[in-house]
Parts: structure tokens; C-alpha cells; sequence
């Protein structure tokens, strides 16, 4: 993947986990920044995507942003701070992402990358902390724009 070899334990991100940081960061299974959908709709077409009350699963924010807001709403704020600024980055447990991202989002994401909920949980808690600091190098956060590109390239 070129910018996250050294970012990851190991050096490498497994395709599945590649497809599920994609659509976390990129905010495609996520809805991306401002996107609204109609809860009506929802409702009467369950597959059309999921959704949370604020436009979008995380928040109407969409992408690495919501992402990280969910995660500062479920308490991780310390956590995420660790990530996004210079110095040692905190791990996070499988449980504590669960828990902020909710089973919705982590069974949508596991069913899109192709892997049980636990392997889903066990990887990104390994690999979120160092994608985050890498995408996040003087503590500002990239546009979306900026992290799709990355992942066409």
C-alpha cells in the first residue's frame, strides 16, 4: 500500500483490512462528510446502507474525522489525542472500538472486507493507531480527498 508499510506491526495491511480501513477513512460504507440519507428510505430498503440519526454512521462527519469523533465520544479521546499528535500512540482494545463504533458498523464492515467481526476487531485494533499517525504527521487532519487518493492509488 506504499504510505502504511511502516505504519503497521509487521509492515503489512491484509487486503481485507485494506478494504475496511477504505471504507472507515474514505467514508464510503460510512456515507462521507455531509452525506444526509433519508431515514425513510432506510427503512423501506434495509441494504440501501447503514445509518445512524445524524446523516451518515458517524455522525454526518464521515471519513477519518467521524471516525475519530465516534471514538472521542465513546471515551477514547486520550487515545485518538495519542494518534493524531507526535510521540507514542496508545493501543486501543478490540472491546473499546466495538463499543465505539457500534455491532452495526463493525458487522457492515466485516461483511464488506470479507472476515469475521472478531478478526475485523482484533486487525483495525492493531493497525488504527499507526494508519492514524501516519495520515496525521503534524497533527492536522488530511482532507478527504487527500486519503482517497491513497487509497486509488
Amino acid at each position: 500500500m506504499g504510505i502504511f508499510d511502516d505504519a503497521v506491526p509487521g509492515g503489512n495491511i491484509s487486503k481485507p483490512i485494506m478494504i475496511a480501513l477504505g471504507a472507515l477513512l474514505v467514508g464510503k460504507l460510512l456515507g462521507g462528510a455531509g452525506s444526509q440519507t433519508d431515514p425513510a428510505a432506510q427503512q423501506a430498503n434495509p441494504q440501501a446502507g447503514p445509518q445512524t440519526g445524524n446523516g451518515g454512521l458517524l455522525g454526518g462527519l464521515g471519513g477519518l474525522g467521524g471516525l475519530l469523533g465516534k471514538l472521542t465520544e465513546a471515551g477514547q479521546g486520550d487515545t485518538v489525542d495519542s494518534w493524531v499528535q507526535p510521540g507514542q500512540n496508545k493501543p486501543i482494545a478490540p472491546g473499546s472500538l466495538n463499543e465505539a463504533l457500534g455491532s452495526k458498523t463493525i458487522s457492515d464492515l466485516a461483511r464488506q472486507a470479507g472476515i469475521s467481526e472478531q478478526e475485523l476487531l482484533n486487525q483495525l485494533s492493531s493497525v488504527l493507531p499507526g494508519v492514524v499517525d501516519k495520515l496525521t504527521p503534524r497533527g492536522q487532519l488530511p482532507t478527504q480527498e487527500q486519503i482517497a487518493s491513497l487509497f486509488r492509488q
